[in-house]
């Protein structure tokens, strides 16, 4: 997640109170104007966004942008959909955005998601094959490095 100083340099973002484990701000991007909420507590990095319009819910773009304003190009975050049992809902059009500080996040193979740009067939059909042989290939670890290791 990015510093407070890189935040404070961020367009768009206007941030209003800081403390020693986040802030909160307003973000604005065309129609877009909505609260921003950030903590980096408790080994989580965590974003919230609450559009001040009620019926209006954040969309993939909103939640990209959001990721890129707070969070580095090559960091991997979620949008959590958990268990019935484990739902929190306090505001209807409030998404978060979460990061494990100390674990990897597995992805899935990428051509699990679709074909690449230039793919030939060959490589396509050796992608498959490996996603289904190799599925966390993209992973080094789930504990990362320095973070609670022995």
């Amino acid at each position: 997640m990015k510093t407070i100083e890189e935040l404070r340099k961020t367009p768009n973002l206007m941030i209003l109170q800081t403390s020693d484990d986040g802030g909160h701000g307003r973000m604005i991007f065309g129609k877009l104007d909505a609260s921003v909420i950030w903590s980096t507590g408790a080994g989580w990095d965590h974003i919230s966004i609450s559009p001040f319009k009620r019926h209006y819910i954040p969309s993939w773009d909103d939640m990209c942008r959001l990721k890129d304003m707070f969070f580095y190009p090559e960091e991997t975050v979620l949008q959590y959909h958990p268990a019935q049992s484990q739902y929190v809902n306090q505001l209807g059009n409030c998404l978060h955005l979460w990061r494990p500080q100390n674990y990897e996040i597995p992805l899935p193979p990428p051509i699990l998601v679709g074909m690449q740009r230039n793919m030939s067939q060959s490589e396509f059909e050796n992608a498959i094959k490996d996603a289904y042989e190799h599925p966390y290939a993209l992973t080094s670890g789930m504990l990362l490095k320095g973070c609670g290791s022995k």
